[in-house]
C-alpha cells in the first residue's frame, strides 16, 4: 500500500467500533488496542507523530491474525488487511522482538530445498523442542521428502482439462502427502496436472512479518511462472495462497493471477455421488472448521460442505464462528493468544469423530489439540471416496 492511500485509509475511520464484532484477539483481551479500531488508532497516532515506535506499540499491531474478518464489516470500506501491512512495514526495523523470526523466515524462503535438508539432519533435537513448547502436535514429523521432488507433470490418456497446482510452502514441504492425494483425484478425473517448477513462496509470511519489498518479488515470479500456462484452472490446497495470489498481488504489484481456485469451487460441480465409493471407514458425526482466509477473503463456505453431502457425511453445526489461533506467523510470535484460540476450538468440535477443514495450516495447529480424532484436509477426504 502506498503512503499516500495508506494515510486515506487511517483517515477513513470513524471509530464506530463495527470491526470489533468479529475480532477474534478482541475477544481474548477486550482491550481497545486489542481490536481493529484501537488498532487503526495508534497507527494512526504512529503517522501523524503523536506516538513512537516501541514494544507495546509493536506487540498490539503485530498480534493482528489478519483474518479479515474485520474488513467486511467496516461500513465504510476500510481495508483494514493492507492497513495492517503496511504499519507492519513501517515498524520491522523497530520490532525485535520478531528479529530472529524474519532472519529464519528469510533464510528458508531463499533456499528452501537445502532448508528442509538441514532441518531433516536436525529433526532429532529440534522437533521434540518444538513439541515440548507446543509450537507442533506430538505425532508430527517431517516427511522423507517434498512434493516437487518427484513430481512435475502427470499426464492422462483421455485428458478432460489440464490444470496447474500452486502447492504453498506447507504443502511442498510439511505435507506433501496432501498434494499426492490432489494430484491423485485430479488424475482420476481425467485432468493432465502441472506443477511449475518457477513456483516460490507466495509472500504472505513475510508480509506478515512487515518484509514488504520481499514479498513483492516473490509476487512477481510467481506471476511469471503460472499467467504463462494454458491450463483451465490453478488449484492451490492453501486458502491463504489462494487468496494471495488471487485478491492480494493486484494491491501488492498491480496484477494477480486470474485462474487461481480452491479446490473446493473446482471440484463442487464436477462431482456426483456416483463417482464415489461408499465411506465405509468414515466415522460419523464429522466437524468442518473454516479457514479464517477461505471464509472472509474469499467467501467460501458453502462449496466444502456441499462435497462434504455429496460424500454422504454428516456434518456437525458449529455455533459460533472460530479461528484456530495459527494465522502463519502468529502461533510463533504470540503463543499465549494463539493457545487461547485453539483450546476454543477444541472444545467446540469434541463432539465430532473427525474434523475436516481446508487449509493445511489449519490441520498443523488444530492438532496440537485435537488428538484423539483425525483431523483431514478435504481433499483426502474426496480422494478416499473416488480412488478406493
Amino acid at each position: 500500500m502506498e503512503p499516500e492511500r495508506y494515510l486515506q485509509e487511517l483517515s477513513k475511520c470513524v471509530r464506530c467500533g463495527t470491526c470489533k464484532a468479529s475480532c477474534f484477539t478482541y475477544d481474548e483481551d477486550a482491550t481497545e488496542s486489542m481490536g481493529a479500531r484501537g488498532r487503526l488508532a495508534l497507527l494512526r497516532g504512529l503517522a501523524t507523530g503523536i506516538l513512537q515506535p516501541s514494544s507495546l506499540l509493536n506487540d498490539r499491531i503485530f498480534s493482528c491474525t489478519l483474518c479479515g474478518a474485520c474488513s467486511g464489516l467496516c461500513p465504510l470500506g476500510v481495508d483494514i488487511n493492507e492497513v495492517m501491512y503496511r504499519g507492519r512495514n513501517i515498524l520491522k526495523k523497530t520490532d525485535r522482538r520478531r528479529k530472529y523470526l524474519r532472519l529464519f523466515l528469510s533464510a528458508f524462503i531463499r533456499n528452501p530445498k537445502l532448508s528442509f535438508q538441514l532441518m531433516k539432519m536436525g529433526q532429532n533435537f529440534m522437533l521434540p523442542y518444538l513439541r515440548k513448547k507446543n509450537l507442533l502436535p506430538l505425532q508430527f514429523n517431517l516427511p522423507e521428502r517434498h512434493l516437487k521432488e518427484n513430481v512435475q507433470v502427470v499426464t492422462v490418456k483421455k485428458k478432460r482439462g489440464r490444470v496447474a497446482v500452486f502447492t504453498g510452502c506447507t504443502v511442498n514441504f510439511l505435507y506433501p502427502h496432501l498434494g499426492e492425494a490432489l494430484i491423485n483425484v485430479l488424475h482420476g478425473l481425467g485432468y493432465e496436472v502441472i506443477l511449475p517448477a518457477g513456483e516460490i513462496c507466495c509472500g504472505v509470511p513475510l508480509r506478515t512479518l512487515g518484509l514488504e519489498e520481499e514479498a513483492k518479488q516473490l509476487a512477481k515470479k510467481n506471476l511469471d511462472a503460472f499467467s504463462r500456462l494454458h491450463v483451465e484452472a490453478i488449484l492451490c490446497l492453501c486458502p491463504t495462497c489462494t487468496h494471495a495470489l488471487k485478491s492480494d498481488y493486484p494491491k501488492m504489484i498491480g496484477e494477480g493471477i486470474e485462474k487461481v481456485s480452491d479446490i473446493s469451487t473446482f471440484f463442487v460441480d464436477k462431482l456426483d455421488s456416483s463417482q464415489f465409493s461408499k465411506l465405509t471407514l468414515f466415522p460419523k458425526p464429522a466437524g468442518y472448521h473454516d479457514p479464517c482466509h477461505l471464509k472472509y477473503g474469499l467467501g467460501i463456505t458453502k462449496e466444502p460442505r456441499e462435497i462434504l453431502r455429496i460424500l454422504g457425511i454428516d456434518l456437525l453445526d458449529s455455533r459460533e464462528e472460530l479461528c484456530c489461533g495459527f494465522a502463519g506467523m502468529f502461533c510463533f510470535s504470540n503463543r499465549e493468544l494463539s493457545r487461547n484460540l485453539l483450546a476454543k476450538c477444541a472444545d467446540e468440535y469434541a463432539h465430532a469423530e473427525v474434523l475436516v477443514t481446508s487449509c493445511p495450516g489449519c490441520i498443523l495447529q488444530l492438532s496440537k489439540d485435537i488428538r484423539n480424532k483425525p483431523v483431514l484436509h478435504l481433499i483426502e477426504v474426496i480422494e478416499e471416496a473416488l480412488i478406493q
